[in-house]
């Protein structure tokens, strides 16, 4: 059963409408990130959870009970803010223990549950110390343990490693999910970047002017995007518009332009999915001319433009069903104007909506 749920939950900004019919469940002890571009409302449904906002329509369910009206005062839901929000005024452990002050908690259960939080976020013998006289990544340890000491139902994060560079975010990453997995504490993590959300997540939902495109495990929705545009999000940069399709047992064999391709079956493609989706490192590229024979869901093309990206080399290739875009790591690049073929392996293009 799931630890709380958005029921066809609508908000909107200035009558502009952010979330429209929106329906989210979480269980129990899961990290389950938000993704997706600016303006997709993932924010906004954080801000919701968190009851700084208040839907139109829709309620929200939390342990069974409508939280729907529930002032912010009222949920006991810890909130880490992309700006660590710490006052510069106050020390470490005064700063951690600011929400356990408000509650009225006894002096040595203040002390105690500090001491407790700053060992969790590796920090022992901070306590003292001023938010000025730390490291960015310090900081934000810091304004997770002020999130935690309340033993919080659920912890929130909005985007809470954007401002750090790129070392540290990889470092802070595998600590916050050591720290929820460590509690086993409901999460739910706000980002625009995928390689984050998918390090650390149970489930990811990538997010669209307001909707779920998508809502599973990383690996599923990295291997298998259900829509064009999770697809494109997640790096298929190549689409094709099939004209046809037809199942046949554990192949599906589609159609373009007289030529015939043919993919592998699986558990998640559906039956009425017409459109291929390729990333640019799964294609075969290889030389080739006329008087070759065509490889099968071999493409014939040309060279059109060539990009030099370090470890290997990025092609756009022009060929009679599109331009596509291939990366390859070689030697020596291909020059434009150069007769090629592009191969679609079988196992490698999916189909989404």
């Amino acid at each position: 059963m799931a630890l709380f749920t958005l029921q066809d939950i609508s908000v909107a900004y200035n009558k502009k409408e952010i979330l429209k019919d929106f329906n989210l469940e979480i269980e129990k002890g899961q990290l389950v990130s938000l993704l997706g571009p600016s303006g997709c409302g993932k924010t906004t449904t954080l801000r919701l959870i968190a009851g700084f906002l208040q839907s139109t329509n829709g309620k929200f369910l939390f342990k069974d009970k409508d939280y729907t009206k529930v002032p912010v005062n009222k949920r006991n839901f810890g909130f880490v803010f992309q700006n660590y929000a710490l006052f510069p005024h106050l020390t470490v452990a005064d700063n951690i223990a600011f929400g356990l002050r408000l509650r009225k908690v006894s002096k040595a259960e203040i002390e105690k549950r500090v001491e407790r939080m700053l060992e969790i976020v590796n920090l022992e013998g901070y306590g003292k110390r001023f938010p000025g006289e730390l490291s960015g990544g310090q900081r934000q340890r810091v304004a997770i343990a002020r999130a935690l000491v309340i033993e919080p139902d659920i912890l929130l994060f909005d985007e809470p490693l954007s401002n750090l560079d790129a070392n540290l975010r990889v470092n802070m990453r595998v600590e916050i999910r050591r720290i929820q997995q460590e509690l086993g504490i409901t999460t739910v993590y706000v980002s625009h970047d995928q390689e984050e959300c998918f390090s650390i997540s149970d489930q990811v939902a990538i997010m669209n002017k307001g909707v779920i495109e998508q809502l599973s495990n990383p690996s599923t929705i990295y291997k298998y995007p259900a829509t064009k545009f999770v697809a494109d999000f997640i790096g298929f940069k190549n689409f094709i518009e099939f004209e046809s399709r037809e199942d046949k047992g554990e192949l599906v064999e589609l159609q373009k332009n007289g030529r015939v391709f043919t993919l592998d079956r699986h558990e998640h493609m559906s039956p009425n999915k017409k459109v291929g989706a390729i990333r640019p490192d799964d294609f075969i590229l290889a030389e080739w001319n006329e008087t070759q024979v065509l490889p099968p869901n071999g493409i014939p093309g040309k060279i059109k433009i060539t990009t030099f990206l370090g470890r290997s080399y990025q092609y756009v290739v022009s060929t009679p069903i599109g331009d596509f875009t291939v990366n390859k790591e070689m030697i020596a690049p291909y020059h434009t104007g150069q007769e090629v073929v592009l191969i679609i392996p079988k196992d490698q293009m999916v189909l989404v909506e």
